[in-house]
């Protein structure tokens, strides 16, 4: 048994592993090329968040994805290099939103260059990721462009907020869906559809790509309280600030109003306070990850992990097989 980065997967078949591996550096090379720019100071923005690591998560399910058709088939890496530009462009623009001073353990790029290059180097990368998908066919421009309307609605929707009448948690779930799962979910599409692979192997891989999307994301709200900036490569409480719902917030607010307990509903008084102040949000960070939401958020992670697992059920036994499920523990693993 080898292990392929990212998140130490255990991989236990040789050519595999060789595959995955040559894959993941053809593209880290495709990256490198594609933020290249005639103008140092673009080329610099460009590669910030690109030279300072990340978990390759999304090019790592294209590799695994092609290996139920052709994995050298000559769409493969591209498609992987394509979902990887998307996804740190909509870094650049989160960080702004967020108002976010660390990434990936480093200054992000609206903390170094301020708001409007930070964001228009993200459009600079979306533009790039634009070129390289140009040569990948129309089926895949298709592809992209709605995974990226899905995205952006989910932003959208996390900004406006749910509806009256709305459940809070259900809308939040609809967010997810379109800001990580729909990219995460073309990220499996990609790989089979590009390794020319049956429609039905297509289907079953975006499907699982979508509900591991929403797990990932939701250990990252785990992470968010849980972890120390070390861990996560940003700020610990980054959401909880800016007040932006993630999961562990959410099931406490559940809480509080299905149970209407004193601490409880202190504490969501505290988090609608200020929580600019280095005390008080100290304060808050400490009392979440003692709270039996913060619990409820794990299980949540691990449910929609176990669904991802369970689409995978009409694919042939195989390594590539055992590698997605793997990936699927990976993800719950991060949440603790």
């Amino acid at each position: 048994m080898t292990v392929v980065e990212p998140f130490g997967l255990s991989v236990r078949d040789q050519a595999l592993e060789a595959d995955v591996q040559a894959g993941l550096t053809a593209v880290e090379e495709g990256l490198l090329e594609a933020t290249k720019s005639e103008v140092p100071f673009i080329q610099e923005a460009a590669q910030h968040l690109l030279r300072a690591g990340g978990k390759r998560f999304r090019p790592l399910l294209v590799m695994l994805a092609a290996q139920f058709g052709d994995p050298h088939a000559p769409g493969v890496v591209p498609s992987a290099v394509v979902v990887e530009l998307t996804h740190l462009a909509t870094l650049y623009h989160d960080d702004v939103m967020d108002e976010a001073d660390v990434r990936r353990g480093v200054p992000s790029a609206n903390a170094r260059w301020g708001n409007s290059v930070a964001v228009l180097t993200g459009d600079f990368l979306f533009a790039r990721a634009s070129h390289v998908l140009a040569d990948l066919g129309p089926e895949a421009v298709r592809v992209q462009a709605e995974a990226f309307e899905r995205l952006v609605t989910g932003q959208i929707l996390e900004t406006a907020g749910p509806r009256d009448g709305r459940d809070p948690i259900e809308h939040y779930l609809d967010v997810l869906g379109g800001k990580t799962g729909s990219l995460v979910a073309v990220s499996g599409r990609f790989g089979a559809m590009m390794s020319g692979a049956d429609e039905t192997v297509v289907d079953v891989l975006t499907q699982y790509g979508e509900r591991l999307g929403i797990a990932f994301q939701l250990a990252d709200d785990v992470l968010d309280i849980a972890s120390e900036s070390r861990e996560s490569g940003k700020t610990p409480g980054t959401d909880l600030r800016e007040g932006v719902p993630t999961m562990p917030v959410l099931r406490l607010r559940e809480r509080a109003a299905r149970l209407g307990l004193a601490e409880d509903v202190e504490l969501c008084e505290l988090l609608d306070g200020d929580l600019s102040d280095d005390d008080r949000h100290a304060e808050a960070l400490t009392r979440l990850r003692e709270h039996p939401a913060l619990e409820q958020a794990r299980r949540d992670t691990v449910r929609y992990a176990e669904e991802a697992h369970a689409t995978l059920a009409p694919l042939p036994e195989c390594d590539a097989k055992s590698a997605l499920v793997e990936l699927c523990d990976a993800v719950v693993h991060r949440a603790g």
